[in-house]
């Protein structure tokens, strides 16, 4: 008589090569995000003067404490 089937086996098995399908097109994904990211940055070029400075200053007033 042959082995009985492991139907728990089998089913870790089908999640673990789901996850692993999943889990490639999430980094496909990623890559691409990555990719179009840094080609936006690059096509806007480098900041002017005048924002890098306002960039670096907060709107909010800062109150001393004593």
């Amino acid at each position: 008589m042959p082995f009985r089937p492991n139907y728990r086996q089998d089913r870790l098995e089908r999640d673990r090569a789901a996850r692993a399908r999943t889990d490639e097109k999430q980094r496909k994904r990623d890559e691409k995000s990555a990719k179009r990211k840094a080609k936006r940055t690059e096509a806007e070029g480098p900041p002017d003067d005048e924002e890098a400075q306002h960039a670096g200053v907060s709107s909010a007033k800062s109150v001393p404490t004593n």
